[in-house]
């Protein structure tokens, strides 16, 4: 996969300034505030910053944490995932493979059969729905 590299300055004129705090200084959108939480339509949930795939609607699903879950992602070479401790969090960091955003982290407590949680900002995904 092709990296999209780009200097903090030119990012931040092409993201908002919610999407550049998640992105590139690992903020955490508010709880049950995302507006992609609640889509149940058929798709696929993209970085927004460089249009890489990353989940299908077919792997999401309601954890109750607030946030959009997923049990997988579209592909592994989609994303990267980092070894992440902090404040009360035991999980990774799960970064855009094509950009390095920060999308969200990962848990080991989400649904047979990957028993995975991949709990993602709605701010940083586009959603693109199935014809």
């Amino acid at each position: 996969m092709e990296k999209l590299i780009k200097t903090d300055e030119e990012w931040s004129k092409l993201l908002t300034q919610q999407q550049f705090l998640i992105l590139r200084e690992k903020a955490t959108e508010e709880p049950f505030a995302g507006t992609l939480l609640k889509n149940s339509e058929k798709g696929v949930y993209s970085c927004i910053a460089c249009d890489n795939p990353l989940f299908k609607s077919e792997d999401k699903y309601d954890s109750g944490t607030g946030w959009p879950s997923f049990s997988q992602p579209l592909k592994k070479e989609a994303i990267q995932i980092q070894p992440y401790k902090g404040e009360g969090l035991n999980g990774a960091e799960v970064l855009c493979n094509r950009c390095e955003g920060h999308l969200g982290h990962v848990f080991e407590d989400g649904p047979a059969p990957t028993g995975l949680r991949f709990c993602m900002n709605s701010a940083v995904l586009k959603f693109i729905k199935s014809e």
